[in-house]
């Protein structure tokens, strides 16, 4: 069966802090504990969020947010930028590009991890990062793993929260993976900065999930769905170089940690 890629080093490109942890959590943590030394790369401090449930400078409370989820996930190392949160995509390509590179070049990765091309969310933040991860990894031979979300999962979210999660249908996700989200739990509990009112960080150790119930309230088995750049589905030996779009069979992306579909 498909499964996750054996690379020694995990380079993650993503837009904000919470992205590797709310997101990604579960398939980072996954990783590193089967012996991948997992970094991420984050653009922005987060400092533009609409959230703001900690008092304080957002820029550095997110920033200690970060580290912390990171040390929760079992990450080998964090890099953050101060591109402006809110306006990546407006940006010098050529910067972005330069920096991913130059921390490329420090943690020697063997693969890559970012979100799919439609960003979850559409925020062009989490596209924007997206383009540079595609972009490395096409300029470096390697290979962009991406978290994607089936569609079922995404039409659920998006009518829970209010949020516009988009999804795929199950043709263009070819790589699905069991994970264990207690570290990932662990993780969103350090944002608590951006707890959304109302609503726990996270659900307790016991909580029954339901079919795309979010990383807040998710137990602890959960199917990652997605794809990996490379041939057909099911191989897991990606083609660097192949940019990733929506509808292209041998594109892009991922494992999600929200396709919730039974109990622990």
């Amino acid at each position: 069966m498909p499964d996750l890629p054996d690379w020694p080093r995990t380079l993650v490109i993503v837009a904000h802090p919470d992205d590797e942890s709310f997101g990604l959590g579960a398939v980072l943590s996954t990783l590193a504990a089967r012996g991948s030394r997992v970094s991420v790369l984050c653009f922005t401090r987060g400092e533009a969020s609409t959230l703001h449930g900690v008092a304080g400078d957002l820029s550095v409370i997110r920033r200690d947010e970060l580290r912390r989820a990171a040390d929760e996930l079992g990450l080998d190392g964090v890099r953050l930028l101060t591109y402006p949160d809110g306006s990546l995509a407006e940006q010098p390509v050529d910067a972005l590009i330069t920096d991913a590179r130059d921390h490329a070049a420090e943690t020697a990765p063997a693969g890559l991890v970012t979100f799919d091309p439609s960003g979850i969310t559409g925020h062009p933040d989490h596209t924007a990062a997206t383009r540079i991860a595609v972009a490395l990894g096409r300029e470096l031979g390697l290979g962009v793993l991406g978290w994607t979300l089936p569609r079922a999962v995404a039409d659920h979210l998006r009518a829970e929260l209010g949020i516009g999660f988009l999804g795929h249908d199950a043709g263009e996700i070819d790589l699905v993976v069991d994970v264990d989200r207690q570290a990932q739990r662990r993780a969103i509990a350090c944002h608590a900065s951006q707890a959304v009112p109302g609503k726990p960080a996270v659900a307790p150790a016991g909580a029954t999930g339901r079919s795309g119930t979010p990383a807040l309230a998710a137990p602890a088995r959960v199917h990652a769905a997605g794809r990996l750049t490379g041939p057909a589905a099911g191989s897991l030996r990606a083609r660097p170089g192949v940019p990733i779009a929506p509808g292209r069979r041998n594109t892009a992306v991922t494992g999600t940690t929200m396709a919730v579909t039974g109990g622990a």
